[in-house]
């Protein structure tokens, strides 16, 4: 265990945790809706710090962070533990193990471990992914100061529900850019499948913007749940009034989990909206878990031209010049080169 931060006390050895817009409040020997943050004696302890459950080296594609060193690898780890409590989670049996086992498991791999890792794989940069990196913060923000001294950069994949002054406060000019996933619009979809709420997320999304943090936003569709055009034109207006430039990326679902009241979303749905995001008027919209498409490309939003030719996770060409459409010179939003 490793002394939290990011609460404080309560009444008696009671402490809220103000990590995450749960808020929870916990009781000497209990821990919050997590399952990994534990209050021992009236401090809060994180029971994840430096245990590491995955560790992978990853092409940056598939965070999926489009505009942000393309073709690099990102060496990705994770902490058993999240948050939410999603129906149709992806990665169930490391997301909520500490829920359904009761315990933590996960081998030690301490910050200075992690980056000399990344170092030796030739990463630019260290991913905190797989589950959910707000409730492994204390872990993610030492990595992150370290891997910054050694000139590697720091992205999370996140759902997003982590408190607004937390992301003001702690990344700027320590988390370079991050995935962020805006689910749905609805607070039915949040409450009844994700057990949690909608407003922090958009909340989240604004904070990571102002904090200068290069952000983009995936939506899992799933079909007869956030999939209307009118929701999808919701999502799409919202994101292009925090910035137009950030770049949007739909999703094919597959069952998982215990959520199998769905068929895995078509091509032709995924598609639909990514039309309605250009319609609302985003710059770059991907269709993602569908391999082998031309919305997987980037296009110049000026010209046209395509700058940027993807098979899956893979760089087919880039036809980039400084960061520009190599063809007419307009700038592409995001960060195209290291340093």
């Amino acid at each position: 265990m490793k002394q939290a931060r990011f609460w404080k006390q309560h009444q008696g050895e009671t402490v809220q945790c103000r990590l995450c817009p749960h808020g929870c409040i916990i009781k000497e020997g209990h821990s919050g809706i997590c399952a990994v943050r534990r209050n021992e004696g009236g401090t809060l302890y994180s029971l994840v710090w430096g245990r590491s459950i995955a560790a992978n080296v990853d092409p940056i594609e598939k965070k999926p962070l489009f505009h942000f060193l393309p073709g690099s690898r990102s060496y990705s780890i994770a902490t058993v533990g999240c948050n939410l409590q999603c129906e149709f989670c992806q990665n169930s049996d490391i997301s909520q193990y500490p829920r359904e086992q009761g315990r933590i498991t996960g081998r030690d791999f301490f910050p200075e471990d992690v980056v000399k890792e990344a170092q030796a794989r030739h990463c630019a940069s260290i991913a905190y992914t797989y589950t959910e990196p707000t409730i492994y913060l204390e872990y993610v923000l030492d990595t992150a100061a370290l891997a910054r001294t050694r000139g590697i950069a720091n992205v999370l994949v996140t759902n997003g529900y982590t408190s607004a002054d937390v992301i003001r406060d702690e990344f700027p000019g320590l988390i370079d850019a991050a995935n962020v996933d805006l689910k749905a619009f609805t607070d039915r979809f949040y409450k009844e499948l994700c057990k949690a709420r909608l407003k922090p997320v958009l909340e989240a999304i604004s904070a990571y913007h102002a904090a200068g943090v290069w952000i983009e936003v995936t939506t899992l569709l799933i079909p007869g749940e956030n999939d209307s055009a009118a929701e999808l034109k919701d999502i799409a207006a919202f994101i292009k009034s925090v910035s137009a430039d950030i770049p949007w990326h739909v999703s094919r679902y597959y069952p998982r989990y215990h959520y199998d009241k769905a068929a895995p979303t078509s091509a032709d749905a995924l598609e639909q909206a990514r039309d309605i995001g250009l319609a609302e008027g985003l710059k770059f919209v991907y269709t993602g878990n569908v391999p082998g498409r031309a919305s997987e490309h980037t296009y110049c939003p000026r010209c046209g031209a395509t700058v940027i030719e993807r098979m899956g996770f893979s760089i087919q060409a880039k036809r980039m010049v400084d960061g520009c459409c190599a063809q007419c010179r307009t700038p592409i939003a995001g960060r195209f080169t290291e340093g």
